[in-house]
């Protein structure tokens, strides 16, 4: 594309002599740096060539110039004339991203509450199995929902429900493949529970509000606004310490407590496969061992051995002492009896030989005879 066909036609001339002269210099430059090959012009041909190339850097950016303005042109007429199909590719592009980014959103909420859910245990643990509540407003219960797990799966009547934030409620009823669960809102949810400041005890009682009450409530100032509620673990429904929700102060005076699980919504849920105390501990690991394992206990060593038998020996001197103790002790108080019996009989023998004594010197007077109504002696 030549100059005179463009809007540079005013500006041929004198790129056309700044190239020729541009041309003579480089020509010029070559001749001197062909010429200082050899050693001795080695120095001042390296300061002509800097020369050179300092003054070709300004000529070089200013024939470049144009030829970036023309780009930049160009870019920016195609820009213009194709703005409006750019547009329309960019605003389908964002609505698809918008859509992935909320995809994306929901999916991050879900993991974040599916590691949540993950990180909930207990202590000892406890089997849970884990599915989603379905919405149900029918049955007998007011506030009740239905879980996507069965008998199939362990689920039992009476099993916890737990979401990731706390207690939700229990299984009211299970089938094979779907179980009902029932609120801690609902009126006929009563679990015990205890405040974990002051291990007071009492029972959580729904009355389809969202906050249940707190009633019979054991000691006096038991109970603050603030107090963190766990399951207590009486009755053996629930085990013990898994979180409730706070306590609260309604306007009418009563304790109430602020639910865990009325964070979000219930739909992720865990069911413990809890149904006594006695899955948490073995029995046989409560009962001692019998002594018919000694038995199969090692053979002493030699050194155990003799001193197996010394203990023995002087245990059964220490025995043999203390019987001929009590049998010295014994024979004793057998002497002392039988002499306090020989000194009783001759005291006995010695008191009726003095009485005898004493009714043979004092002969008793012979008895007086009344006549006539006087006595005669």
């Amino acid at each position: 594309m030549a100059f005179r066909d463009g809007p540079f036609d005013n500006v041929k001339l004198p790129l056309a002599w700044i190239a020729a002269v541009v041309v003579v210099v480089g020509i010029v430059a070559s001749i001197f740096m062909l010429a200082g090959s050899n050693q001795k012009d080695a120095t001042r041909v390296s300061y002509m060539r800097a020369g050179v190339e300092n003054a070709a850097a300004p000529v070089g950016e200013v024939l470049s110039a144009p030829v970036r303005w023309t780009g930049n042109a160009f870019e920016y007429v195609q820009g213009y004339f194709f703005a409006v199909s750019e547009n329309r590719r960019l605003r389908e592009q964002i609505a698809e991203l918008q859509d992935w980014r909320d995809e994306a959103i929901a999916l991050k909420n879900i993991n974040g509450r599916y590691e949540k859910m993950l990180g909930v245990h207990t202590d000892p643990p406890i089997p849970m199995v884990t599915g989603r509540a379905v919405t149900d407003a029918r049955g007998p219960f007011a506030r009740a929902r239905l879980v996507n797990l069965g008998a199939d799966d362990g689920v039992r009547p009476g099993n916890p429900v737990l979401s990731e934030h706390g207690v939700v409620g229990r299984i009211s009823g299970a089938s094979g493949g779907v179980s009902r669960m029932v609120l801690l809102t609902d009126v006929s949810s009563r679990i015990p529970v205890m405040v974990e400041r002051t291990n007071a005890r009492a029972i959580l009682t729904g009355d389809a509000s969202r906050n249940p009450r707190l009633d019979y409530i054991r000691g006096v100032n038991m109970v603050q606004a603030g107090d963190r509620v766990i399951t207590s673990g009486d009755g053996g429904g629930f085990p013990r310490g898994l979180p409730v929700g706070t306590v609260a102060k309604s306007v009418d005076g009563s304790w109430r407590v602020k639910l865990f699980s009325e964070r979000a919504a219930i739909d992720y849920v865990r069911v413990l496969l809890f149904h006594d105390f006695n899955q948490l501990v073995d029995p046989a690991a409560l009962t001692p061992a019998t002594l018919s394992s000694l038995n199969t206990a090692p053979a002493p060593t030699p050194q155990q051995a003799a001193a197996i038998v010394d203990a023995t020996t002087r245990r059964a001197a220490a025995n043999e002492a203390a019987a001929e103790r009590a049998r010295q002790a014994e024979a004793q108080a057998i002497a002392r009896e039988q002499a306090e019996a020989r000194a009783r009989e001759q005291a006995a023998v010695l008191a009726r030989q003095q009485a005898a004594t004493a009714a043979a010197q004092n002969p008793a007077p012979p008895p007086q005879t009344p006549v006539n109504g006087n006595t005669v002696g």
